[in-house]
């Protein structure tokens, strides 16, 4: 007989790595997507709008955002982890850094490249920063918690969700096109691909000794 599994018990050196590489990563996506110019994922395209309008910076807005999404889980009564905290200001910094560290660039092949190399390593950042469970990010919450008052599917309430931010995006001037349509369809697969190859698994307490006649015995 064997003591039950101590779930992540001793990884934790190992989610906190995962968790500021997803965000990270998550940031430099979103970044390499506007470089593309060939359309944003859907709260990129709402971002972007907001900074058109606002003239701030995409990354001021992303944490911007994400802080008053954060706001909106109190009357949804959604508990904030460690990664959602993280989400609303890591995510903005990266983006921004990324920004100013990458020119644009003219080169359709370039361009093509760069939105899907965007898709690919936003399917890989969600991957890692959701299988360290330390809480979603704000938006993800924002999904769940409407899900639960609403009682409407999920898929539902994030496709209403993604919606209604996308044409609130283009309407302000944010990118829209053949990426978004890319994100759309294979976001998905890829971020169940890549949480699967980055699940962290559950640590098991030691085994008993065993005595020399087999038999079991006590901690």
């Amino acid at each position: 007989m064997f003591l039950t599994p101590r779930l992540h018990e001793r990884r934790l050196p190992r989610r906190l790595v995962q968790l500021s590489t997803g965000l990270v990563l998550y940031g430099v996506s979103v970044a390499l997507l506007v470089r593309g110019g060939l359309g944003l994922e859907p709260w990129g395209v709402f971002q972007q709008g907001l900074s058109e309008l606002s003239r701030l910076s995409m990354g001021v807005v992303s944490i911007v955002v994400g802080a008053a999404v954060l706001l909106l889980w109190i009357p949804l009564r959604q508990r904030p982890g460690l990664g959602t905290v993280c989400n609303v200001f890591v995510v903005g910094v990266a983006l921004d850094a990324t920004l100013a560290l990458l020119p644009s660039t003219g080169h359709l092949a370039v361009r093509v490249t760069l939105m899907v190399t965007g898709v690919v390593l936003n399917g890989a950042a969600t991957g890692l920063y959701i299988a360290a469970r330390f809480g979603p990010g704000p938006r993800d919450g924002l999904m769940t918690g409407l899900h639960q008052v609403t009682g409407g599917s999920v898929r539902l309430v994030r496709t209403g969700i993604e919606v209604l931010v996308v044409v609130t995006g283009f309407a302000l001037g944010g990118t829209v096109g053949v990426g978004t349509v890319v994100y759309a369809l294979s976001i998905g697969p890829l971020a169940q691909w890549f949480l699967r190859l980055f699940a962290v698994p559950a640590t098991a307490a030691p085994r008993p000794a065993a005595a020399a006649d087999g038999a079991i015995l006590p901690p």
